[in-house]
């Protein structure tokens, strides 16, 4: 077991841009990593500053458009001194008790990675109800073992540049964490909204490919039967060929998974959660009209090489 002052022989990766609200709380919380990556896309606040201060090794991705984005790209190319890797979101909280139980489980040598847990807040508040708790996430593994799986989405525009919502094929057996990492995001509803106005481009173009029965290879499959990931997977199958989803989403959030109890929080997160599927099914209609194509001037879409390499930039 490893006391409160030595450091765990785990390497964490954290994805930036434009972090400086949450970064301070973040760093703070790996503090007991034995090494800390901050991945940053030329920030123009403080998240450098911020992350040099906390000790972190500041890595710029420079994204060519295409295929790896952020995550994938840092488990290829960083220097990692330790065999487990940690994968932190700048609105996340690793806790003392989670990192205790980190501190065990990887000295076990039957796993290659371990599920996380996590605790959503919304306006103060965790989001307890609605079908938000749990939300497993494999965020610890061996890093020559996992990578994140491809859904073809990169020739969707204004996605970002890091993987959000897909998942880590691993390779080797998977284990369930007891204690949970804490989301709490520092900023404000604008920001929520900017997000995941984002995110609704891209979840517009996986449901484009379900419906259009894109190839799922090098993904992790939907599977009733497999891991919690899987099972939800093969549940979003299902979801989007259903009408009125934003009317759904809402009573499933709200009335069907018990969102009313996390009381005002919990209502205004269920109108939130309608109105970014209301934005999915638009640009879904959208994709639609136009071939699977969003409606742009092919000039705000330069041609790129793919397969031009990008190198490690590292800013001590």
């Amino acid at each position: 077991m490893f006391s409160q002052s030595e450091k765990i022989p785990v390497s964490v990766l954290i994805p930036a841009k434009n972090e400086e609200s949450n970064l301070p709380a973040c760093l703070e919380s790996v503090a007991r990593a034995d090494e800390v990556f901050v991945v940053d896309s030329q920030s123009s606040d403080r998240s450098i500053e911020i992350s040099t201060n906390y000790g972190a090794n500041v890595v710029q991705f420079h994204f060519n458009g295409r295929w790896p984005k952020k995550k994938n790209w840092s488990l290829d190319n960083l220097p990692f001194r330790n065999e487990w890797v940690l994968i932190v979101d700048c609105d996340e909280r690793i806790t003392p008790e989670l990192w205790d139980e980190i501190a065990t489980v990887i000295q076990a040598p039957n796993y290659n990675g371990y599920y996380l847990n996590r605790r959503v807040f919304f306006l103060g508040q965790w989001i307890r109800y609605g079908g938000k708790y749990p939300d497993w996430n494999l965020r610890l593994f061996k890093h020559k073992s996992g990578r994140y799986e491809n859904l073809n989405t990169e020739d969707i525009p204004n996605t970002g540049d890091n993987e959000v919502h897909e998942h880590v094929i691993l390779d080797g057996k998977v284990g369930y964490l007891k204690n949970d990492m804490l989301h709490i995001d520092f900023r404000d509803i604008y920001h929520w909204l900017e997000r995941h106005n984002r995110y609704s481009n891209w979840e517009a173009r996986v449901y484009y490919n379900i419906l259009t029965g894109n190839d799922e290879s090098g993904t992790i499959g939907a599977n009733l039967f497999g891991d919690a990931v899987q099972r939800k997977r093969f549940l979003k199958k299902i979801w989007v060929k259903l009408p009125f989803k934003p009317l759904l989403r809402f009573i499933l959030f709200y009335f069907i998974r018990l969102g009313f109890l996390d009381g005002k929080a919990g209502y205004i997160y269920g109108r939130l959660l309608s109105q970014y599927e209301y934005q999915i099914g638009v640009k879904l209609y959208e994709l639609r009209q136009f071939g699977g194509k969003l409606n742009v001037n092919a000039h705000d879409n330069p041609p790129i090489n793919p397969s031009e390499p990008q190198p490690v930039e590292m800013i001590k």
